[in-house]
């Protein structure tokens, strides 16, 4: 992910020679350019987080601003990232993803260490709130259920 929200799942390095090819981009280029918004969620790391992608997959804002609208994507794109760390917003004009909100006891610096690309913070930043406990509940239940549906299969063995 870049700091415009474009996403590389396709080749690390040159598309002919590429350092590393990834698993590519299934639907994803059409859901990123089709739906009406896009939220995107992930673990944050100066890997994951980079200042330039090597591939748009999923085109995201592009090079900023109203590259979208330039390309004739009248969609909105990326509208919120959420990390383990913080809540990023796209700022209006320039589209460069500004952190919005921080989870509890997370920090500035955290934030920055963890990411590939200078990054902005929100003149009036937030704190995340705390999940409800129903929240916690329904995210226990699917990680039990997800636990539950991947128990006993194996590379290579049919579920």
């Amino acid at each position: 992910l870049d700091k415009f929200g474009n996403i590389n799942t396709t080749v690390i390095g040159d598309y002919a020679h590429p350092k590393t090819r990834l698993p590519g981009g299934g639907g994803a280029p059409e859901i990123a350019t089709s739906s009406r918004q896009v939220y995107i969620t992930m673990a944050q790391s100066k890997r994951g987080m980079v200042e330039k992608i090597d591939f748009f997959t999923s085109f995201g804002h592009g090079e900023g601003g109203d590259h979208r609208k330039r390309l004739g994507i009248d969609t909105a794109g990326p509208t919120l990232l959420i990390t383990d760390l913080a809540i990023w917003k796209p700022d209006p004009v320039t589209k460069e993803f500004t952190v919005v909100s921080l989870h509890p006891g997370v920090i500035r610096a955290q934030v920055q260490e963890t990411c590939g690309w200078t990054v902005k913070f929100a003149e009036a930043l937030d704190e995340t709130p705390a999940p409800t406990e129903l929240e916690l509940k329904t995210l226990r239940d699917l990680q039990a259920r997800t636990k539950a549906a991947h128990q006993g299969t194996a590379k290579g063995k049919a579920a």
